[in-house]
């Protein structure tokens, strides 16, 4: 049964009722690109076919009930629960898109809510965003609301950024809204601007591989919220905007002005998003294979400068590369989750193997692999 179709199901069997339709949004592996997003820089994203659903209904009275079947749990909404913090844990990120929209003068309709998803919790792969934009579309229609797509991103960006307290960038958010079917997105975090990259893998003779290392990250905590603090500090000392606007060449110079912990983290987020810009006009070329080395040098910046690898992260890139994975590179936020590596087609099986042996070896929880497609973004599906 699909996701769709299950999310359709648990609303009759909470509500009685079939739902007036269902929306799914999708996670996301981000290819390359990390940390940059907050930073006004590049990122390239593509939406992967593993979705959240969200079955919905007007409701006939005020607030709105909400019942997931990930944690077996319902809850129920006032508007006196649109209060940042009020609501947390899995329905704060609900929460959060009715408040949003409500601080950008938009009522969200009374409704109930039933949710499910294939996106697992904690692997880096964006569940938050897949939620909040599964829901917005679902509110957006039922209330006939003129909320224009290109705005979603942001408004689910402020309920995650203003509700939940967790303060990332617009990325998720842009990938599980905009992207489509065979593409990568090349998102320009500071306008918005946004281009479909060409990204077929198969026609290339290549796969990408990912690996959830089952290391869960939590991103809520400091770790997170400090690398965005240095990096806002940095632009400060530095005289720029953001650290988008620090190029390649003039590095060194920067460097001298900062501390040596505060520089290493300037450094991973200036020479990434040159790294992005160089894996775009790769794939534009066709030239996909090429991107590999790019991929790998994103991992070591993101475990040298940025320090936001685990060991369990480190043992799978190692292990891809080991296998003979052209290149190797952790996904998402950092401190667990994902790594994916570009592999050829033939080797998914055999590098996913290498991986899990290793994990055996070193004595960790079994990890599990995927072979990623380009999937398209949010869509009402019944």
């Amino acid at each position: 049964m699909s996701v769709a179709d299950r999310a359709a199901a648990l609303f009759t069997e909470r509500y009685g009722t079939a739902p007036a339709g269902v929306w799914s949004a999708p996670g996301r592996v981000n290819l390359i690109g990390e940390h940059t997003d907050y930073n006004d820089g590049f990122v390239l994203p593509f939406a992967v076919p593993l979705r959240t659903a969200v079955a919905a209904a007007p409701a006939a009275g005020p607030g709105w009930t909400i019942h997931s079947r990930e944690a077996d749990e319902t809850v129920v909404i006032g508007v006196d629960d649109l209060t940042p913090g009020r609501v947390t844990g899995w329905a704060g990120y609900v929460v959060g898109v009715l408040w949003a929209l409500r601080e950008a003068g938009v009522t969200p309709p009374p409704a109930r809510i039933a949710l499910t998803s294939d996106v697992p919790l904690g692997a880096g792969l964006s569940s938050s965003a897949a939620l909040e934009c599964a829901v917005l579309a679902a509110l957006v229609e039922l209330g006939s609301l003129d909320v224009p797509k290109d705005s979603w991103p942001r408004l689910a960006q402020r309920a995650e950024n203003g509700y939940v307290g967790m303060p990332c960038g617009i990325m998720d958010q842009s990938a599980s809204t905009l992207c489509r079917a065979g593409h990568a997105l090349f998102l320009d975090c500071r306008d918005g601007a946004v281009e479909h990259v060409p990204f077929d893998l198969a026609a290339h003779g290549l796969a990408l591989l990912v690996v959830d290392t089952n290391a869960p990250h939590r991103l809520v905590s400091g770790e997170y919220a400090a690398r965005r603090a240095a990096c806002e500090s940095a632009a400060r000392t530095l005289g720029v905007g953001a650290l988008r606007d620090v190029e390649v060449d003039a590095l060194p110079g920067a460097l001298d002005r900062l501390d040596e912990i505060t520089g290493r983290r300037v450094r991973h987020v200036v020479t990434e998003n040159q790294r992005v810009l160089d894996a775009v006009r790769l794939l534009r070329d066709g030239r996909v294979t090429e991107i590999a080395p790019l991929l790998t040098a994103s991992h070591a910046s993101m475990r040298d400068d940025y320090e936001i690898t685990v060991p369990e992260v480190d043992t799978a890139v190692d292990a891809m590369l080991a296998a003979g994975a052209h290149g190797a590179r952790m996904t998402g936020g950092g401190f667990g989750g994902c790594v994916l590596g570009l592999v050829d087609r033939s080797a998914v099986d055999a590098t996913a193997a290498a991986v899990r042996a290793a994990f055996a070896a070193a004595g960790y929880a079994a990890p599990h692999a995927f072979a990623a497609v380009a999937d398209r973004g949010v869509a009402r599906l019944i």
